[in-house]
C-alpha cells in the first residue's frame, strides 16, 4: 500500500469511528471534517515523540500510534474494556506510548504538560520532541501564551498546532479572534505559520519543516491549521446559534485527499472505496464486541476507594 493510500485509510477509518460513536454517545465530540490536521500533523513523529493531542477525536492519533480501537471505544460507552475502565470518555490514551494525558474538566491543561515534557526531552539532552495540538477557542486562555513565552525563551523542542476550526463551542471565531492565531509567534520570537488545516500534505508539509527545527534544538513553533467543525460541539448539540453566521463552504478533507492522490496516479476510486468499505466494516465488528462487554460498575470507578 503506498503511503498516501495508508494516510487515506487513517482518515477514513476516523470518520468511519466518529460516525458511529457519534451515534452511540450524544456527549461524543465530532470530529468530521477535521481530519487532515489531525492526521497530518501527527504522522511522522518518531516512536519516542510525545504528543498531546487535541480533545476533539484524539483516537485515530492514538490507533496511529498503537493504540486499540476497541479499548478507546469501550471508554466512549462506558465499558470496563476501556483504557481507562470506562471512567471517562478517552481523552487520555495508553502512557507507554508517549501520549500526554488530558487531566482536567477545561481546555489548555495540556499545553503546560506537554510543554514539561519538551523541557525534560531539552534536559536529558535527547532529540525527542513534543507534538501538542489544540483548539482556537483555547488559544485564548493564559497558560497558551505562558506556555509558548517559556517555550520559546528555553528553546524547548515543541510543535504548537492551533487545530482552528472556526468555533468555540457556540461562539464563532469572527466573536474572539481579532487576528490569525499564527500572527502571534512573532511575539514570542518564534515561527508562525498558517496553513490550510483541510489539505492533508500542506499540513504534513510545514509540521515536518517544524519538527525538524525543534528536533534540531532550534526551539518551538506555531501552526495555525485552518479547518472546519462539520457538525457541533458535542453530538446532541442543536446548533440553533449556526442560524446567523453562514458556514464556510467546507473543503472535505477525504474527498479533497482522495482526488490529489488519484491525479497523481496513487490510487483510483475503486481503491477509495475499498478503503471507506473496510473501515465502515472494521468499526461495525469492533462496535459490536464492545457492546457486548460489561457496562462499568462501581469497583471499576473506584467509588470503592472513595468510600471504604
Amino acid at each position: 500500500m503506498s503511503e498516501g493510500l495508508r494516510l487515506y485509510g487513517w482518515m477514513a477509518l476516523s470518520r468511519a469511528l466518529d460516525e458511529v460513536l457519534c451515534a452511540a454517545n450524544p456527549r461524543w465530540f465530532p470530529s468530521a471534517g477535521e481530519e487532515a490536521t489531525m492526521v497530518g500533523a501527527f504522522c511522522d513523529l518518531r516512536a519516542d515523540d510525545a504528543i498531546a493531542a487535541h480533545y476533539r477525536d484524539p483516537l485515530v492519533i492514538y490507533m496511529m500510534r498503537g493504540a486499540e480501537m476497541a479499548r478507546l471505544a469501550a471508554q466512549v460507552l462506558g465499558k470496563v474494556g476501556g483504557y481507562n475502565k470506562g471512567r471517562s470518555v478517552p481523552f487520555t490514551g495508553p502512557v507507554d506510548l508517549h501520549i500526554v494525558p488530558w487531566v482536567a474538566g477545561d481546555l489548555g491543561t495540556s499545553l503546560g504538560i506537554a510543554t514539561g515534557a519538551a523541557l525534560a526531552f531539552q534536559q536529558e539532552g535527547s532529540d525527542r520532541i513534543c507534538v501538542c495540538s489544540f483548539g482556537d477557542g483555547t488559544a485564548n486562555r493564559g497558560d497558551f501564551h505562558e506556555n509558548l513565552n517559556l517555550a520559546a525563551s528555553w528553546r524547548l523542542p515543541i510543535v504548537y498546532v492551533c487545530q482552528h476550526n472556526g468555533w468555540a463551542i457556540s461562539q464563532p471565531a469572527s466573536d474572539y479572534l481579532p487576528a490569525p492565531v499564527a500572527h502571534r509567534a512573532a511575539g514570542y520570537g518564534m515561527p508562525g505559520v498558517e496553513v490550510d488545516g483541510n489539505d492533508l500534505d500542506a499540513v504534513r508539509r510545514v509540521t515536518t519543516e517544524a519538527i525538524k527545527r525543534a528536533r534540531e534544538g532550534k526551539g518551538p513553533s506555531l501552526i495555525e491549521a485552518r479547518t472546519w467543525r462539520a457538525k457541533g460541539h458535542w453530538a446532541a448539540d442543536p446548533q440553533d446559534y449556526r442560524g446567523i453566521h453562514a458556514d464556510m463552504p467546507m473543503a472535505d478533507p477525504l474527498v479533497r485527499y482522495g482526488d490529489q492522490l488519484i491525479q497523481r496516479g496513487e490510487a483510483s476510486a475503486s481503491d477509495l472505496e475499498r478503503l471507506c468499505d473496510a473501515a465502515r466494516a472494521t468499526v461495525m465488528s469492533m462496535l459490536a464486541t464492545v457492546k457486548a462487554l460489561p457496562d462499568t460498575g462501581e469497583a471499576e470507578l473506584g467509588l470503592d476507594e472513595i468510600h471504604p
